[in-house]
């Protein structure tokens, strides 16, 4: 079956690194007191049922977030974008198993839900790591705008999405399924400037001119961008539902955490200079980077003798 020849794939050096990260941290240790709120707790308390109310519900969470100015809305306000945008595509048509479309889109709101509601709680050992790593990042509210966006992304993406394939089930009709996988694909990559352009209004007015700065930095975030992770989520789901073996299927299941978890330990301290991200943060909150690189380059030089 396909999952047996799948499962090879599961383990390549870009995988085995972040899975490393993750075996040298323990998520739970860096997240910060947090006093629940009972409002937000009751907002994510129910199962989400159907598309229409996942995407009234998480407009009301990120309305809720952002009033209270949590930079958990960061993830949120991408995330209810792209919601939507799958609700839309559903209803005009675009996939061959629109029923299907519907239960994915539902279940995979509602592992957001959960991880959201234990994390609000206080129950970190009911969230997974990387939510823990993502959660723990905004409420602390010192990233930049952009690691709090790949922080929500990876961990929804590099690990919930697997599940839920899972959970929804990928047979019958396994190669229809994948294609409407695989179309969401185009469905979201019409959101990118779309997506930017609302994190610049809502938290960055800068946010336009760091994507040069960032550099190596961007280029190494290709393991957890939206497609790779998409198509990373199939081969793990594949592997879960062909393979009987019990190891096999733990092992699947401890490199989907630990890939996610060790991607969201780099994406929330990466190897950049701290005076760098202290620029880039400037530059997010709309000052000139090219006033800040000048600045930064004449503390270098009188540092450096130069």
């Amino acid at each position: 079956m396909a999952g047996y020849a799948t499962l090879p794939r599961l383990l390549d050096a870009r995988r085995l690194r972040a899975a490393g990260l993750a075996l040298r941290t323990d998520p739970a240790t860096a997240a910060p007191p947090h006093d629940p709120d009972p409002e937000l707790v009751a907002a994510v308390s129910d199962p989400f049922e159907t598309v229409d109310g996942v995407l009234d519900r998480l407009r009301g969470l990120d309305a809720r977030l952002r009033a209270a100015d949590d930079r958990r809305a960061v993830f949120l306000a991408i995330y209810t974008r792209m919601t939507a945008a799958v609700r839309d595509a559903i209803d005009a048509g675009r996939f061959d198993d629109p029923e299907w479309m519907r239960r994915y889109t539902v279940t995979f709101a509602d592992y957001y839900r959960r991880a959201f509601r234990d994390f609000e709680r206080g129950h970190l050992d009911a969230v997974p790591d990387p939510w823990i790593v993502a959660f723990s990042t905004a409420v602390e509210g010192a990233a930049l705008v952009a690691q709090d966006a790949f922080l929500g992304i990876n961990a929804h993406i590099n690990y919930d999405l697997a599940l839920t394939l899972r959970d929804v089930g990928i047979d019958p009709h396994r190669r229809r399924k994948r294609a409407d996988h695989d179309r969401i694909d185009a469905v979201l990559a019409d959101l990118i400037d779309a997506q930017q352009a609302a994190l610049a209004d809502l938290y960055a007015p800068g946010i336009d001119d760091i994507d040069e700065a960032l550099g190596p930095f961007d280029e190494a975030l290709s393991l957890f961008s939206m497609t790779e992770g998409r198509a990373w989520a199939w081969r793990v789901a594949t592997v879960l539902t062909d393979v009987g073996w019990g190891l096999a299927r733990r092992y699947a299941r401890w490199m989907l955490r630990a890939t996610a978890t060790g991607g969201a330990v780099f994406v929330r301290s990466p190897p950049i200079a701290p005076r760098i991200l202290a620029a880039l943060r400037d530059a997010e909150r709309g000052r000139s980077l090219d006033d800040i690189l000048a600045n930064l380059g004449s503390r270098l030089d009188r540092a450096t003798g130069g």
